[in-house]
């Protein structure tokens, strides 16, 4: 029987336990050493919709998840103020009208908006027009694609007993010193302050932006990408609730970074997100009281970070996951998509037969390649701006970006086109809805509209608004669909 030993709890640690014990626990002896005196933030978390595919890949029922977690639905995130002051648009789950093999939907679209009848982009997306109605509902025969809005202390803390109902073991204590073998570089054993020494085969490190083993033990190096992603400090902080819980993330723009609102059933989670280069803590302080409502239930804690990834998420035996592996700022809610797609990527390649050095290089060209189409995707707001009221958005307008990114940009502008690569997890949708919301106007379309009569286009155009702004009238309040969905006396 294999021993995995996972350092770091946590909404990164906790993942990894439930989705190894409950998919190979029968094979594999599982430790999970934390301590209670680090222990997580209760912050506000967002998620994207691949975490119902998790949460049902390890058999968690989402009722009793949701009522733990006093979690609520999200359908997307409104943004605001981020090509200039005052605006605002919606980066929804859903897919944007009905697409063709010769092309997708917006191309028909442009041509509507070119003859002057297009409308906005958003009413041809069912998720779009009911987040923007805050109305929600889902059932077994539902199509509709969402996420979650949860507590991250709550959530880890429902982690460890599904994992503890698999056999993983937890220990309480903190890492003093690592153990390497002297001729592999492999490490062999982990030592607590307790006087504890933890045997492994394969090491999981969970613990944070400092990581213990991936890179304190074994020197697996770190790719800054603080060039295109200048936010390096945030301030978390939560209130309680003053309305209705909305079926979606905020995201404002301010004059040195963004601020998010995340909506739980029993409170708001709110961060301060910012560049110290362009703005001081304190500055940063008051601008996040000037802009929160409701009464503090915790104090805001300074979090320091470095958007980048460690060249390594693989090396020997110790398998970085969260933090430890890399960090892209959670503007997209892509934060635990990573970790989940990591750990699956792990069970389907798990190390029994001993570690292949041609495992861990595909492995970590996977690794590599999702977060930096994340990467990518996240610097596209920044890029996008056409705000010039501080430095900080001077710079990002102005600033050179990865060539990857820069093609995907070129390619709309001069023919409409947008393309999803293979295990990206942004689809054509997202990338169009922000693109057109940052205001990026194509250029030229492909012209498959004109294979159609003005009136048949109007037609067929207001037949899909018609629909979706009926499925969305028909629905209830999203803060009604919760308290009876999953609400405190929901399951009682």
């Amino acid at each position: 029987m294999k021993r995995v030993v996972i350092a770091g709890g946590g909404t990164a640690g906790w993942n990894v336990a439930a989705a190894l014990g409950s998919t190979l626990g029968t094979l594999l002896d599982i430790t999970l050493v934390e301590s209670e005196e680090i222990g997580t933030i209760g912050v506000g978390e967002s998620t994207v919709p691949t975490v119902r595919r998790f949460h049902q890949l390890l058999g968690i029922k989402e009722q009793e998840f949701m009522r733990d977690n006093r979690a609520s639905f999200k359908l997307g995130i409104s943004f605001e103020d981020w090509a200039r002051i005052g605006d605002r648009y919606i980066h929804s789950f859903g897919v944007v009208g009905k697409s063709t093999w010769m092309g997708d939907f917006h191309h028909f679209w442009l041509h509507a908006v070119a003859q002057g009848y297009g409308g906005e982009v958003g009413q041809y997306c069912f998720e779009h027009e009911a987040l923007r109605a805050g109305k929600f509902a889902c059932g077994p025969e539902s199509t509709i694609n969402y996420a979650y809005h949860l507590d991250a202390a709550l959530y880890a803390r429902f982690l460890r007993k599904f994992s503890e109902g698999f056999g993983v073991r937890r220990v309480e204590g903190k890492i003093t010193s690592v153990d390497q073998d002297g001729e592999s570089g492999f490490v062999i054993a982990i030592n607590l302050e307790s006087g504890a020494r933890i045997e492994g085969d394969l090491f999981i490190d969970c613990t944070g932006f400092r990581g213990l083993l991936i890179e304190q033990a074994l020197g697996a190096g770190f790719e800054d990408w603080g060039q295109w992603l200048p936010c390096n400090s945030a301030l978390p902080i939560q209130t309680r609730a003053v309305g209705p819980a909305v079926p979606y993330t905020r995201a404002m723009a301010h004059e040195a970074g963004w601020m998010w609102q995340i909506p739980l059933q029993h409170r708001v989670g709110n961060g301060f997100v910012y560049s110290s280069d362009h703005m001081s803590d304190e500055a940063a302080h008051d601008g996040l009281h000037a802009r929160i409502e409701g009464e503090v239930v915790f104090a805001p804690k300074p979090i320091r970070f470095r958007a980048g990834r460690r060249l390594k998420t693989w090396d020997k035996n110790v398998v970085a996951f969260g933090l430890s592996s890399g960090f892209v700022e959670p503007l997209e809610s892509t934060s635990i998509h990573l970790i989940q797609v990591g750990v699956t990527r792990l069970i389907q390649s798990f190390p029994f037969a001993g570690i292949s050095q041609a495992q861990v290089d595909r492995y970590n060209a996977r690794a590599q390649a999702e977060i930096e189409m994340v990467r990518d995707f996240v610097t596209l707001h920044y890029k996008l701006t056409e705000r010039e009221d501080s430095e900080f958005w001077r710079y990002c307008k102005n600033m050179s970006i990865p060539d990857s990114l820069a093609a995907r940009i070129a390619l709309f502008r001069e023919s409409g086109m947008a393309y999803q690569d293979q295990d990206e997890l942004f689809r054509i949708d997202s990338w169009l809805q922000v693109m057109i919301g940052q205001r990026l106007v194509p250029q030229a379309y492909h012209h498959m509209g004109r294979l159609l009569t003005d009136a048949q286009l109007k037609q067929a155009l207001t037949d899909l608004k018609t629909n979706i702004a009926g499925a969305v009238a028909r629905m209830p309040a999203h803060q009604d669909f919760v308290d009876s969905y999953c609400g405190a006396e929901a399951l009682a």
